[in-house]
């Protein structure tokens, strides 16, 4: 692996946040058009019919996705991917869009590298590198600024916005965490597809999505199209691609590029006014990415070594 590689792997890590970024200004309209739609319908239809996309195009080009089923400690990782991984960073994301909004929903999604951090250090014995701390904190503050302007106090998070924000923290973490043993020998078409599927037929024991009782009109339904696809189906497999070539840590803590995406597009689409906030938070995360790309030979010779001892 080269830094070539490393670097390939923190643009496809970059761009799939983007297009989260994108995909929860995009939910946040959709909620705004229409009021009777809700985190648990959307996250259901997203999730079903994106795993099902997925598992068809890994079935047309071979490969082989009914393989994962074919081992117990496999069919058990993958549905704890789906159940663990997938329904908070996706479910608990959304309702905490809808509680609250887009940018105090993504800075506490936000702690999920920290979430990862505390795990190794705690069942790994590994402590953070000095580049992904640094990085960390330098993300971290300039996502700080982009979503409160400086202003500590207009935080005015409810408990229910902080405990669906929470979950979604957790669910970044296991997200990244869980499925990556298995990218490897499976693919990240199937891993991903039935991790999603498993995901959105699990909450319609929830509620099934045919008991919900709402009017969907062609635009909306054109909203709930781009969230599946480019808020889905492609950036999923952009960040799994992404960790075969960076570690977990490195490419979550790139997430920070959803809160810039958001930002920009609102300007753009939504006629949001940017700050100087916005234009120094927006430096500050283009500063850690840079951080992390001029450190890629100790991070790849960290990850050796990782793998090597598990």
């Amino acid at each position: 692996m080269t830094g070539q590689h490393h670097l390939r792997g923190v643009l496809l890590a970059s761009l799939a946040c983007m297009m989260w970024g994108i995909s929860g200004v995009v939910a946040s309209s959709l909620f705004t058009l229409n009021t009777h739609v809700t985190a648990l319908w959307l996250s259901e239809v997203r999730m079903t019919t994106a795993g099902i996309v997925l598992l068809i195009i890994a079935q047309l080009i071979g490969a082989k996705p009914m393989r994962l089923w074919q081992h117990k400690n496999t069919a058990g990782r993958i549905v704890s991917y789906g159940l663990l991984g997938m329904v908070p960073v996706q479910l608990c994301y959304f309702e905490a869009v809808k509680f609250g909004n887009a940018p105090i929903a993504t800075i506490i999604q936000f702690l999920g590298p920290f979430i990862i951090s505390i795990y190794y250090f705690l069942f790994k014995h590994t402590k953070p590198t000095r580049p992904e701390s640094v990085g960390m904190v330098i993300a971290f503050v300039g996502t700080f600024l982009i979503v409160t302007h400086g202003h500590v106090n207009a935080l005015a998070i409810s408990p229910v916005v902080l405990f669906w924000g929470f979950l979604s923290a957790i669910g970044v973490a296991t997200n990244t965490l869980l499925p990556r043993p298995l990218f490897s020998t499976y693919g990240s078409l199937s891993v991903t597809g039935w991790g999603l599927l498993i995901a959105g037929l699990s909450l319609n024991f929830v509620k099934p999505v045919w008991q919900f009782h709402t009017t969907v009109t062609a635009t909306e339904w054109t909203l709930v199209a781009i969230i599946i696809v480019f808020g889905t189906v492609i950036p999923f497999q952009m960040f799994a691609h992404s960790l075969a070539y960076i570690l977990p840590t490195t490419a979550t803590l790139l997430d920070a590029f959803e809160p810039l995406a958001a930002t920009v597009f609102s300007v753009i689409f939504l006629s949001v006014q940017l700050t100087g906030f916005d234009l120094v938070g927006g430096t500050l995360i283009i500063l850690a990415v840079m951080i992390l790309s001029m450190n890629s030979r100790k991070l790849v010779n960290f990850f050796h070594r990782r793998r090597s001892t598990t």
